[in-house]
């Protein structure tokens, strides 16, 4: 007769063999008494208690149906003992092992009335549908993948979700794709989408995912017409649906074919002549960010200029959202600002704007002073990016261009931007340091530092950054001073030589502090 679990536990060690005989011994009295709970709580011990390596020799032979009867149960705590029972067996089984013995309860676990159990479920046969050997169970089994689509529509997002990610994984063959998109799942595909706005929603989302694989599962998608519909969703009545289809469209953008494609159907013309129209719209300021960050993506993954140049639509309108006065509209266009300006290219462009950039500069500077925590953060940030040059971008045009940016921020810029660091504002602090790290590489910047009264001591004071953020923003000031090739030249031997020595010992160093015993104190 086998010991009672928590008596073989003790005894053997965790061996193997025993251990899955406790295992079976746990199975066998949990198919026994009236209320299981104690026993299931005991099993999740048991399995908890060993690797998931260890655990695949212990399971390997089980038959698991009596845990997966008891997920029909009126008891949440059974269920949620046997949801974790079974993730914690499952993912111990290989996907084959997994669908020929279980494909049956895989499947009536996704039509449980217990969303962990639907989660559970679509987690397994999205790991089922990335094993070549196993797959093919799950693309005989019509009705199953049906049942996944169908949950698409499910009201909790997380289930929803799950069977996005398990579709999209099926995607990844050539197989998948036919099945998903030359069979009668396409139409199945259709009818969900009809559900409701947000439902329809999904399913863009899952043909958008599999469409970003590869320009082969593009062409699936685009032939099935989904993408089409998509497109023709931006231009809709319904303002907050076209918001959501300018964002669907942006990840399209992501991949080089889904940009080429975009191009090629006019969409970007499409997108440009509504940035355009946007003014004598009254509901512009819903889609309007959307539409910039649309393009600011573009951008930054093909060419700045050529986007600007092509598009100016685009540059003139986060000029003037930079300019405006709503928060919202104001902060995408400083984030636009910085990701273009972290770009060669992309100061360029700005740079031959003249006179328009240097307002949208010095408004930067002014909102980074003034306005709420926010904003002053994403304005810092994206100071910093347009202040940064790397080593092999330092020319002599490009050092002359950030040195004149940084002189319209304020008569006083180092004292400007070290008066925002000192402020109580840790995410201040740390954006700031950020801003002197970008100039700290760059000899124009040094020599501003050297001519600052007690900068280099600011620099050298651990006592100034609190936090971990903190400290690790100005290790990288520090850092960024030091490796610069004129360092020595510039900051002098004897500032190098501590700057070097912050640097060795780290960026939490704290120095010992002497305490003196008196004699005859408790």
């Amino acid at each position: 007769m086998l010991l009672p679990l928590k008596k073989q536990r003790l005894t053997t060690g965790g061996r193997g063999p025993v251990m899955a005989a406790s295992i079976e011994s746990l199975l066998s009295e949990i198919s026994s008494v009236e209320d299981p709970t104690e026993e299931l709580q005991s099993l999740k011990t048991a399995l908890y208690s060993v690797p998931v390596g260890t655990l695949r020799d212990s399971v390997s032979g089980q038959r698991l149906g009596v845990i997966f009867s008891l997920l029909n149960s009126n008891s949440r705590e059974q269920v949620e003992l046997c949801v974790d029972i079974l993730e914690r067996i499952l993912v111990a089984l290989s996907p084959v092992v997994l669908v020929q013995n279980y494909r049956a309860e895989l499947q009536g676990g996704i039509k449980h009335n217990n969303d962990a159990v639907k989660i559970l479920a679509l987690t397994q046969i999205g790991r089922i549908v990335e094993h070549p050997d196993a797959v093919t169970e799950i693309l005989d089994n019509t009705e199953l993948l049906c049942t996944v689509i169908h949950s698409i529509g499910e009201e909790k997002i997380s289930v929803a979700k799950q069977a996005i990610q398990s579709l999209s994984k099926l995607s990844h063959s050539k197989a998948g794709l036919d099945k998903l998109f030359q069979s009668e799942m396409l139409k199945t595909l259709k009818e969900v989408m009809a559900v409701s706005d947000v439902v329809r929603y999904r399913i863009y989302e899952l043909v958008v995912e599999i469409s970003s694989i590869s320009p082969i599962s593009f062409g699936y998608c685009a032939n099935s017409g989904l993408i089409s519909q998509l497109l023709d969703e931006l231009t809709g009545d319904d303002v907050l649906i076209r918001v959501t289809a300018v964002e669907m469209v942006t990840h399209l953008a992501q991949s080089l074919h889904g940009r080429q494609f975009l191009t090629n159907q006019g969409i970007m013309n499409q997108i440009s002549n509504m940035i355009r129209g946007a003014e004598t719209d009254p509901f512009s300021s819903l889609y309007l960010p959307g539409l910039v960050k649309f393009f600011g993506n573009v951008a930054i993954m093909d060419s700045p200029q050529q986007i600007c140049e092509t598009y100016p639509e685009f540059q003139n309108k986060v000029f003037e959202m930079a300019l405006d006065s709503d928060p919202a509209v104001i902060g995408v266009a400083l984030d636009t600002l910085g990701l273009l300006g972290s770009t060669v290219e992309g100061k360029q462009v700005f740079q031959k704007t003249g006179e328009k950039f240097k307002a949208v500069l010095v408004r930067m500077s002014h909102l980074a002073s003034t306005e709420a925590t926010e904003l002053r953060v994403r304005s810092l940030e994206a100071i910093s990016q347009l202040l940064t040059l790397q080593p092999e971008q330092q020319t002599e045009d490009l050092l002359a261009l950030t040195e004149s940016w940084f002189q319209l921020l304020s008569k006083q810029p180092v004292d400007m931007i070290h008066k925002i660091s000192t402020q109580p504002f840790p995410e201040l602090h740390c954006c700031a340091l950020r801003i002197f790290t970008a100039i700290a590489s760059q000899p124009w910047g040094q020599r501003l530092m050297m001519s600052t009264p007690g900068f280099m001591e600011f620099v050298l004071d651990r006592s100034t950054s609190q936090t971990k953020d903190a400290k690790d923003a100005k290790f990288e000031l520090v850092g960024a001073l030091v490796s610069s090739s004129s360092a020595t030249e510039i900051l002098g031997s004897q500032n190098c030589l501590r700057l070097k020595t912050y640097l060795r010992e780290g960026p939490y160093y704290v120095t010992a502090v002497a305490v003196v015993g008196t004699e005859g104190a408790n």
